[in-house]
């Protein structure tokens, strides 16, 4: 077997619970390894600490599995797993009216680079580390088993895209059963669409649902601004809270196709005002038309992808909530989201307050984190953080 072992403060940070192994923590090893191989972390008095997948093409060299005492690592294992995943979830939902969330959340479900989301009857699983192409076949047997998929489609990162091709002859699409692009599915009672086969992450931002259901609470007789709005979530979700008018704001023609289509699926909403621009978000709050409104969510795609973005992304957040307070009514409120994982809750919440001290008077509503069904284990994965505060009239 693979054997490796690893610095001091790796061994640390292993100990504490922490899923990645860095290439430059790798100080000895018995051979090269190939990816997705099984490895085994040995400490300095040649004793067992942990279990792997191994990338040598990776800069996360090893995906931690499991650390403590040795365990056998047999089919019986991951499907006890995979059990304890699904479990986790299964009482968190009215299933009459939620029919959509994430199984596995990666590394906080020990399945390190690998996430299932459900979307009604069609489950799709998304890899975002190599480590798991020579094992897929083992991977479709433990869904298969604890999940009974009418359909599974696979997603694959972008930057292991080309290694799945070029080896496993692997690409996009259905494993199990067959679906169109676009599924429908419940969330809190509302229909949305999902492109399970063509877009962005899974197919839909499950993530943050339950900060749309917050923003329902707050949309009663106001008019909302949905700025980065993607197919129109929390847009569906302020006009079911009694809106007087939502608009979506997107660079994007096939998001805000998406989010009129979702309008559609749910006849209730034509009776609140609901109309889509066009635009470059960014450029727009700062200098389009002057318009005020009572409720602005500002929830932007990932301005931090990598550390060396943090500072930048952290000026971005502040100058888009500064112009975004300054569309907002008196007595408006500011949902202002970040799901840059380089860019801390602390570092997100004082630039948008920093902003808001500006703005005048204000109070905070309430701040958030995660869904239950995503998770956060280590401090990498708390990627998404949102605050609510409402300038005083």
């Amino acid at each position: 077997m693979l054997r490796l072992r690893v610095s001091a403060p790796a061994e640390r940070f292993i100990r504490s619970g922490h899923p990645w192994v860095y290439s430059d923590s790798i100080v000895e090893t018995n051979r090269v390894g190939d990816v997705g191989e099984l490895a085994v972390v040995y400490n300095r008095d040649n004793k067992f600490m942990a279990l792997g997948l191994h990338d040598p093409q990776s800069p996360i060299r090893l995906r931690v599995l499991h650390a403590g005492k040795p365990v056998k690592a047999d089919r019986e294992w991951w499907i006890a797993r995979l059990q304890a995943a699904k479990d986790k979830r299964v009482p968190l939902f009215d299933k009459a009216q939620t029919n959509a969330w994430r199984w596995v959340s990666g590394e906080n479900d020990g399945f390190p680079g690998l996430v299932i989301d459900r979307y009604a009857d069609v489950l799709v699983m998304k890899l975002y580390s190599a480590v798991w192409l020579p094992r897929l076949s083992e991977v479709l047997d433990w869904v298969r088993e604890v999940f009974a998929p009418t359909a599974l489609v696979l997603r694959l990162s972008r930057n292991i895209q080309p290694i799945a091709k070029e080896r496993w002859g692997l690409s996009e699409g259905c494993l199990v059963g067959s679906t169109e692009n676009l599924v429908v599915f419940r969330e809190n009672g509302i229909r949305f669409e999902a492109e399970v086969l063509q877009g962005q992450k899974t197919g839909f931002y499950l993530d943050q649902r339950d900060n749309r259901a917050r923003v329902q609470d707050l949309a009663k007789g106001r008019e909302v601004l949905n700025v980065f709005s993607f197919s129109g979530g929390f847009s569906l979700y302020a006009a079911r809270g009694g809106a007087r008018s939502v608009t979506d704001l997107d660079i994007s023609k096939h998001a805000l196709d998406s989010a009129n289509r979702n309008f559609a699926l749910n006849p209730w909403s034509a009776a609140v005002p609901h109309e889509c621009v066009q635009g470059d978000a960014f450029e727009w709050i700062a200098n389009g038309p002057r318009r005020s409104f009572d409720l602005i969510i500002c929830d932007p795609p990932s301005l931090a992808r990598r550390e060396a973005d943090r500072e930048g992304a952290i000026r971005a957040y502040g100058t888009l909530a500064a112009n975004c307070l300054r569309r907002l009514a008196p007595g408006g409120i500011l949902v202002a989201a970040s799901c840059s994982a380089h860019v801390s809750q602390g570092e997100f919440f004082d630039a948008v307050m920093n902003a808001a001290d500006h703005a005048g008077p204000w109070k905070e509503l309430w701040r958030s984190a995660h869904a239950p069904d995503h998770p956060a284990t280590f401090a990498e994965a708390h990627y998404l953080k949102c605050i609510a505060l409402q300038i005083e009239p």
